[in-house]
């Protein structure tokens, strides 16, 4: 309970608009996170949405980015009133964060060409093919370059009428500001960023630019990518027209300091103060990704590995898994469904803890049951398309227990492939960070990831929120800096260390040696069990509205 002395503490700074305010869009949630100077929460707002998929292709619509964002914002509005009984008009710094990569293509009115392509399609084979032999650099298929390249190998209509590229992020906030420029470690998944510059790659903009103009005359691609500014940097005000935008009840007002716009990972790196060499951090929702600072450039190129950067620039190894925690989030909903069958009162809450405590109670390799997630195609493993499955022996050991368990291992199986080739590389990693929805139940989720990449993994307070509070604390050193705050004049960091983590509380879980050994054989299982995957792939196909032909 919040003492009284501290809510007026709290409306004060509301009143003031010394106050952070950051908005994520993630993949099924659009969240919102006030914080105060030192990083505390002080309300939130949030829209469910999902994607859709349409003529083949996963998106959201514009429209639905609009009105999800303002009833996001209406809600912390609302959420601030019931808590400090007054409503926010202004913010000492406004960050925007959403999903990574993707394909956002504009012409010179500003107009989108093509509906958004998110980061979920999987239709850029060639064009990612070429460009990582071209750029000796992975090019993963969802980046924002294989898409765009990929229109041109397809000679789409639009493609010669591009003017700009972007991602999420940097739609939303050249809404609210103007400006075309996005945060380094989002740019970093639209094209290969030199960690020495802290920009593109030139050299290589340069190869792509020879290649493309093979197949059309057009602009270069420097021409079309946002600026890239870094954390901390001033990234543009708020204009009238994108308060309006916003809040289109006209309580906001312009001018606000709005940080370097960010992509989910980069929010997640803030959140779990994982931006040094040698950490990193595992964000589990929709997709699931773990991210490693690098000490040193990889020694050879490697299809399951992206190469990205924190907001600071510094070079990251992603393994990066298109299928996360929704077949996990599908189960419990059945299995609450049969709660409520036989006359059991229980919420979504109560289901999940339910199944991630009984995970613990089973077999340390899961009783010879597989469990794949794959809504999605998953390009680690080479799948274009994905069929949830889960799949036994008979001799295997159904029970609660063990189910529960192959699907929480289900949901690091394909990570866990990705990190094996970090450690083939040599890359050293003192711990993980964890943060995401799965982790809201203590101790389960985590103590399986940890057998799972072979790590302790630490869990702290942004652990069920992560990227909302994680953009508004990078909102935070963006005003901290550009008020020539002492404790703001140091690397990320140290900013995030001295002064936003310097009194956080974590518990750190070090891996169970028999957990390891059970989850190493079920890995092994689970890497065999691919053939039966891309059997029911071939068996099962796909209609283009998304469902399932069986």
């Amino acid at each position: 309970m919040v003492q009284q002395d501290e809510v007026g503490r709290r409306r004060a700074a509301v009143v003031a608009g010394t106050t952070a305010l950051g908005i994520e869009l993630g993949s099924t949630r659009i969240k919102a996170c006030l914080v105060d100077e030192d990083g505390t929460p002080l309300a939130s707002g949030s829209h469910a949405w999902e994607n859709q998929f349409e003529d083949g292709t996963w998106t959201y619509s514009l429209e639905a980015v609009e009105a999800g964002l303002r009833d996001c914002y209406a809600r912390l509005v609302d959420d601030v009133e019931a808590q400090y009984g007054v409503r926010p008009t202004t913010y000492g710094a406004l960050g925007v964060s959403a999903m990574m990569h993707g394909y956002l293509a504009f012409d010179a009115d500003g107009e989108l060409l093509v509906p958004f392509r998110t980061w979920r399609n999987t239709s850029t084979g060639p064009a990612a093919a070429e460009l990582t032999e071209l750029l000796g650099y992975n090019v993963p298929l969802r980046w924002s370059v294989a898409h765009w390249y990929q229109a041109i190998l397809d000679r789409e209509p639009h493609a010669d009428r591009v003017a700009s590229l972007t991602t999420l992020a940097g739609y939303v906030h050249r809404r609210l500001t103007g400006r075309h420029v996005l945060g380094v470690g989002d740019a970093s998944g639209m094209f290969p960023v030199d960690p020495a510059t802290r920009d593109y790659d030139h050299a290589r903009l340069a190869l792509v630019d020879e290649r493309a103009a093979t197949h059309r005359d057009g602009p270069k691609l420097a021409e079309l990518l946002p600026d890239v500014l870094v954390a901390g940097e001033d990234a543009g005000r708020l204009t009238a027209e994108g308060a309006a935008w916003l809040d289109p009840t006209g309580s906001l007002e312009p001018g606000v300091l709005l940080c370097p716009p960010e992509g989910d990972a980069g929010t997640g790196m803030v959140a779990t103060n994982a931006v040094a060499p040698r950490t990193g951090n595992v964000s589990a929702g929709t997709s699931i990704f773990a991210m490693v600072v690098l000490e040193r450039p990889l020694a050879a190129v490697h299809h399951e590995l992206d190469l990205v950067t924190t907001p600071a620039g510094d070079l990251v190894a992603m393994v990066h898994c298109n299928n996360g925690a929704s077949e996990l989030d599908a189960w419990a909903g059945l299995l609450g469904e049969l709660a409520a069958a036989v006359g059991a009162t229980a919420t979504s809450d109560d289901v999940f803890g339910a199944i991630f405590r009984a995970a613990l109670d089973g077999d340390a390799d899961g009783g010879g049951l597989l469990a794949y997630n794959y809504l999605a195609g998953e390009p680690i493993t080479g799948l274009d398309e994905g069929r949830p499955l889960v799949v036994r022996t008979p001799g295997s050991r159904l029970t609660l227990a063990n189910f529960a368990r192959t699907q929480v291992y289900g949901a690091f199986g394909t990570l866990a492939l990705g990190m094996r080739v970090l450690a083939d590389e040599g890359v050293g990693i003192d711990g993980m960070l964890a943060h995401g929805g799965m982790f809201r139940t203590a101790g389960v989720a985590q103590r399986l990831l940890a057998a799972a990449i072979g790590a302790p993994v630490s869990v702290g307070r942004s652990a069920g929120e992560g990227g909302a509070w994680g953009i508004a604390v990078l909102a935070g050193y963006a005003r901290d800096r550009a008020a020539g705050a002492p404790h703001a004049t140091a690397d990320l960091g140290t900013y995030l260390r001295e002064h936003v983590f310097a009194s956080a509380e974590t518990v750190t879980v070090d891996p169970d040696p028999a957990d390891v050994a059970g989850f190493t054989t079920y890995l092994e299982r689970y890497a065999a069990g691919l053939a039966v995957e891309r059997a029911a792939v071939a068996a099962l196909p796909t209609r283009t509205d998304g469902e399932d032909l069986a």
